[in-house]
This record gives structure tokens, C-alpha cells and sequence, in this order.
């Protein structure tokens, strides 16, 4: 059953189709050398991420042709979960099938989740000491300016009419003003897309003619889909057969939903997920989610491996019959597997009936409009996120009661200066002098320490 359902994917997908300007195809093991090279750059966000791979893939070796990339993410960009790890995973299924698909895959996220683990073990013991406190500190204010940046690098990508631009300003609006659920936000700029071109808006680009794959089976389909569902599910049944893990069952089960409707990344989840992990299930306290986020940000991978630092500390704390770390380097697995396999399966069930649609004008003008709502969602995250860095206050203030509508506001007499200076610092050094990724955190990081440490000996 196993190889029969895999089978599936085991013919590459060509990609010199009529009128693409493609090198050869790559070997197998010239494909992992690059997505294991890419594995390991991959930081700053989706955006860098996604403009990392482009270079590579489309600029440098000529693998893929523009149109062909751009189609695979905007699907990409529909789906639930981490975007950035499924466009590898769709690029990699292109050449070289479904284990193309999962080589690319997992090397985008391995990197970074050893280097989350081995982050999150130093911070569940020592985040109580001081110089830890000084290195987040640092280390906030330049993620901040790293979330701005990727704002501005995405929307400049993907803003291209007006348009684009009006759906992802009322995708901030809708957001950050009512609190709209994400996939209904993601749905309604997906009509508007629809629609705009049905009524003879602008296209988002022209259908040039070529070759299709054939449709897929429908049974081959249905096989893949129920197969890898059962994968991803696996570890929940090894849980009911253990016990004493009641809480990293109703972990696993939580970010197994989560997995399902998590839109937009870990820039969309963020706030979601704090909200109930602190509130709901007391699994964090307060804070440390932000202090998560700036573990994800120094490391490659998806920021989505933020959710791996939640599951580290929910088996630190509260995995029975396993030690600390053990338990938590049990728990970030588990949210690791709840969270990124889901994507194999949008990937290697979907993916061939998405390669069907490329040159319809109408669904790429479905997905283009859905890409922009996302650029709505990250700006929402940096101004919720920066009010929590500059800030050491922040409330909420009623705009219109009776229609329910409250936003966050900062307490303005509350701002961080020394926040503030290293932010200005990081958003030089990324915008004017063009700094890497890497070095901007490093020297925020080293600031930071240097700047709180004497204040909190």
C-alpha cells in the first residue's frame, strides 16, 4: 500500500515545457546539495526565505522558470502552515517527485529545528540569569525591524495594482481594527481576485500557451491524501499507548489543528497561539512567546519553528516520567511533526491537479489577491508586534462600543528608549548599509547584553 501510494510521485514532474527558459534538469543529488545549502541559509522569515530560493533556483541554476515559481507560491501562499517549507517542497516534487519533495522539505526544516531545540534546552535553564534577559532584550528590537523589512520586501513583490494594494490595506484594516478570522479574510480577497477577473479587471499576468500534465487519477489522489493523513497522525496513537503524556496528547491534538488553519505563517499564528498557550492551557507565561519568536529568528528554517519552542516547554515542564530535557526535546518533535507534515500532504495531493491550472488567468487572479491579504496579516504582526517590543505597557482602547471594536494601543509615556535606539540601529543596518541577516541579530543581541546587563546586576 505504502509503495503504491508513493509510487504516485516517483516520475519527475517535467519542467521544460514550451517556451521556458530552463537549464537541464538537476541530478538528484545536485538537488539536495542545494536545498541542503539553502536549509542551512534560510533565515530571515518568508520573505528572505522565499527570495533566497529564487535567486538560487530561478536566478543562479535556472531550474525553474519565473512563471513557474510564482505559480507554485501563490498556491503555496493558500494554504495553511509554513509557505516558505511548501514551495521548497512543491520545487523539490517538480524535479524529482515525491522523494524530490520530501528531501527538499525536510532539509528546509531540519537545520533549524536542531538549532531550536538545542536554543530552547539553554533557555528553559537559564532564563532566569541575567545575561539571558539582556540578549532577548537585544535581540526583540532587531527582530522587529526584521518583520518591517519583510513587509516592505513582500508587499514590493507582490503590490503590483491598485488592486492588490486596496485588498491588502483592507486585510490590515479588517485584521487589526475588527479581528477578522484569517481564512475568512484569505477567502474574501480570494473572490475579489475571482471576480475582478471574471469581470475584465487587469490580469496578474498573461496565459502564454503550454503544456499541461495529465489529470491525475482520482484514486491515486484519494490514496496519497488518506496515506499521509495517517502519517501525520501517527504520534497520537503512540501517545494513547503510553502514560502519562495526557499532556502532550492535548498538545499534539491542538497543533494538529492548528496545522489545518494556521494561514499565513508563523507572522499570522503568533498572536493566536500566545493567546491560548498562555490563557487557555498555561502553558507559557507571559512574554514568552515573544522570547520564542526571537529564538526562531536566530535561527534557518520557518519562523514556524517558534511552535517547536512552545513544545519544548511543555515537555519540560510537564512530560511525566521523562526528565526535563528529555521531555522537551519530545515535545518540540511532536509539534515539529503536527506542524510540517501537513504540508507534505497539500503538496504531494495537490500539487498535481495546481500544475493543471497554470495559464488560467482567473485562478491566478484568485491566488495573487490571496497573496496580498498576506501582506495585510504580516503588517498587522508588526504593529502588534512592535508595540510589544517599544512598549512596556500596552492596553486597549474602544473605538466604537457598541460595535464591539477594541484595538491595542501603547501607553506612551511607557516607551523604551534603549528598545528604541536598537531598533533605529537594526533598521539602519538591514535598510541603508544593506547588512546581513545574521550579523544585524548578532550585534543587537551583543547591544543589548551590553546596554541591560549593568541595569540588572
Amino acid at each position: 500500500m505504502i509503495g503504491w501510494c508513493m509510487a504516485q510521485g516517483n516520475e519527475t514532474v517535467i519542467e521544460q515545457m514550451a517556451g521556458e527558459d530552463v537549464s537541464a534538469e538537476p541530478t538528484f543529488s545536485e538537488m539536495t546539495s542545494v536545498f541542503a545549502r539553502i536549509g542551512f541559509l534560510s533565515f530571515g522569515g518568508p520573505a528572505g526565505q522565499i527570495g533566497l530560493m529564487h535567486r538560487i533556483l530561478v536566478d543562479e541554476r535556472r531550474w525553474i522558470s519565473e512563471e513557474r515559481f510564482l505559480h507554485a507560491l501563490n498556491y503555496c501562499m493558500l494554504l495553511p502552515g509554513p509557505e516558505a517549507q511548501q514551495l521548497a517542497t512543491y520545487i523539490g516534487w517538480l524535479k524529482h517527485g515525491v522523494r524530490g519533495g520530501m528531501i527538499a522539505g525536510l532539509l528546509f526544516v531540519l537545520p533549524g529545528l536542531a538549532v531550536i531545540i538545542a536554543l530552547s534546552t539553554a533557555y528553559s535553564l537559564y532564563q532566569d540569569t541575567t545575561w539571558l534577559t539582556g540578549l532577548f532584550f537585544g535581540l526583540k528590537a532587531a527582530v522587529l525591524a526584521i518583520v518591517v523589512e519583510a513587509v516592505i520586501r513582500l508587499g514590493r513583490k507582490t503590490l503590483k495594482s491598485r488592486l492588490l494594494f486596496a485588498i491588502a490595506a483592507l486585510a490590515f484594516i479588517s485584521l487589526f481594527f475588527f479581528s477578522l478570522p484569517f481564512p475568512l479574510v484569505v477567502l474574501m480577497a480570494g473572490i475579489a481576485g475571482f471576480v475582478s477577473a471574471r469581470s475584465g479587471g487587469q490580469p496578474t499576468g498573461t496565459a502564454a500557451p503550454i503544456d499541461l500534465p495529465k489529470r491525475p487519477p482520482a484514486l491515486k489522489a484519494i490514496a496519497t491524501l488518506l496515506f499521509w493523513i495517517g502519517v501525520w497522525q501517527l504520534p497520537l496513537l503512540a501517545l494513547w499507548l503510553v502514560s502519562g503524556t495526557e499532556a502532550l496528547s492535548a498538545m499534539f491534538t491542538f497543533f494538529s489543528k492548528m496545522a489545518l488553519v494556521t494561514f499565513g505563517g508563523a507572522y499570522a499564528v503568533l498572536a493566536y497561539v500566545a493567546q491560548v498557550a498562555v490563557q487557555d492551557y498555561g502553558w507559557l507565561k507571559p512574554g514568552e512567546m515573544l522570547d520564542g519568536l526571537a529564538l526562531a529568528e536566530t535561527t534557518p528554517g520557518p519562523l514556524v519553528l517558534v511552535l517547536s519552542f512552545v513544545g519544548f516547554l511543555v515537555g519540560f515542564r510537564e512530560a511525566a516520567g521523562l526528565g526535563p530535557v528529555a521531555g522537551g526535546v519530545v515535545g518540540a518533535l511532536l509539534v515539529a511533526w503536527a506542524t510540517f507534515v501537513p504540508s507534505f500532504i497539500w503538496i504531494f495531493a495537490g500539487a498535481p491537479f495546481i500544475e493543471r491550472l497554470r495559464g488560467n488567468a482567473t485562478f491566478s487572479a484568485a491566488l495573487s489577491a490571496i497573496t496580498a491579504a498576506v501582506v495585510g496579516v504580516i503588517l498587522n504582526l508588526a504593529v502588534w508586534f512592535g508595540m510589544h517590543v517599544l512598549f512596556r505597557e500596552v492596553g486597549e482602547i474602544s473605538l466604537w462600543q457598541a460595535a464591539g471594536l477594541h484595538v491595542s494601543w501603547p501607553v506612551w509615556t511607557s516607551l523604551d528608549l534603549v528598545a528604541f535606539l536598537l531598533f533605529l540601529l537594526s533598521a539602519f543596518l538591514l535598510f541603508r548599509m544593506k547588512v546581513g541577516m545574521v550579523p544585524v541579530l548578532a550585534i543587537c543581541a551583543l547591544a543589548g547584553l551590553a546596554l541591560k546587563l549593568p541595569a540588572l546586576l
